[in-house]
């Protein structure tokens, strides 16, 4: 007798911090359903509609975008829009008739996952911040699981429904070891140097760079290898900066293509709070200094940061103080031998393993039953 071939829905997305989770989830189902279909359910115009199909799945998107919090008038459009949205969601639902819906956020998520609920299909929730997204709030009673990052998610979601997963991250991240040759040799760089990593995501982190620019001097006479990374928008500027400032042991790129080498030659990392970057600094142990960005819906970041900074974890840098405060405070910390393998010891102890595995056979058990 022929078994039925299995079929998952995933969606969500509008920044790498929920489509890298969605993909990897993707792929772990795939790993244990070898020949399981799996469709995407994206937002349209945002990043999701190019990196899904990248990494092999097909994508339908959804013409839905969140509110207008500055003109409350123009939410008239977009709850038409999602109304539309909805009756979108489902038809896509229904014509594909998977066996579980799972949602990772972003705008997508809430009108797929309720059209999937309305039709007695089981959705599952991810969570990658520790502050919950409106869409995860809102579709968290209708949840089989909800599987997060952070502990005391009870404050947003039911207590039996959760389940401590970690967020997935890029697992080749985890393959070079720190201080590998081959990756001091990628950049250049003297292995009894100190070496900070500097990176603001793919965009860049505006506060990060002036910041940097405004130390380029401090960094040059405390004789540290400093890696970089503007995001495409800054480069331009940052690197006219770090021409003029002279300094052969600064490497100034608009995007580092081998984080799994930066990360491993790396003795402190500045960076923004993003769910998938404190991740990937729990899995590898970085010591890190973290500047939250305040243009994150419900102040996520400063709430990821502050998760780890009250355990010792990371030391946390206000982005309005960022310009006067940053770059001291990372060159007080990278010669302090001490304090740098405490952070790591305490950051390590926040790591979650094999998430995206854990996550899958969390929701083939639930469906099983």
């Amino acid at each position: 007798m022929e078994t039925k071939k299995m079929k998952f829905i995933v969606s969500g997305g509008g920044t790498g911090g929920h489509i890298f989770p969605a993909i990897s989830i993707a792929n772990a189902l795939k790993k244990k359903c070898p020949d399981a279909d799996i469709l995407f359910v994206g937002a349209e115009g945002r990043m999701e509609m190019e990196k899904v199909p990248q990494a092999g799945y097909d994508i339908k998107g959804l013409p839905i975008c969140g509110l207008d919090r500055k003109n409350p008038l123009k939410n008239f459009k977009v709850i038409y829009k999602l109304l539309k949205c909805i009756s979108m969601a489902k038809k896509i639902v229904k014509d594909f008739a998977p066996d579980a819906v799972v949602g990772v956020g972003g705008y997508a998520s809430a009108p797929t996952l309720y059209a999937a609920n309305k039709q007695g299909i089981p959705i599952f929730l991810q969570e990658q911040n520790s502050f919950a997204g409106k869409a995860n709030k809102w579709l968290a009673k209708k949840a089989r699981k909800i599987c997060v990052a952070y502990d005391n998610m009870d404050r947003f979601f039911p207590a039996d429904k959760i389940i401590l997963t970690g967020n997935p991250v890029r697992q080749n991240l985890m393959d070079v070891p720190f201080k590998d040759p081959a990756a001091l040799a990628a950049f250049n760089l003297d292995p009894n140097k100190k070496t900070l990593l500097i990176i603001g995501g793919s965009l860049g982190a505006r506060t990060i760079n002036q910041s940097v620019i405004g130390g380029l001097q401090k960094l040059k006479d405390a004789g540290i290898q400093v890696i970089w990374q503007t995001g495409k928008y800054y480069y331009e500027n940052a690197k006219k900066e770090a021409d003029n400032s002279n300094n052969p042991l600064l490497n100034c790129t608009a995007f580092v293509r081998n984080m799994d080498q930066a990360y491993a030659v790396a003795d402190l990392v500045i960076s923004r709070a993003g769910a998938s970057s404190i991740s990937e600094l729990c899995l590898l142990a970085k010591p890190s200094v973290l500047v939250p960005s305040p243009n994150v819906t419900e102040d996520h970041q400063t709430h990821n940061a502050l998760a780890l900074a009250d355990k010792g974890a990371a030391v946390m840098v206000k982005d309005v103080e960022a310009q006067s405060q940053l770059i001291d405070t990372v060159l007080n910390l990278i010669n302090d031998n001490g304090k740098l393998k405490e952070l790591s010891d305490n950051v390590l102890k926040l790591a979650q393993k094999d998430s995206a595995d854990r996550i899958a056979d969390i929701i083939l058990n639930e469906i099983k039953k």
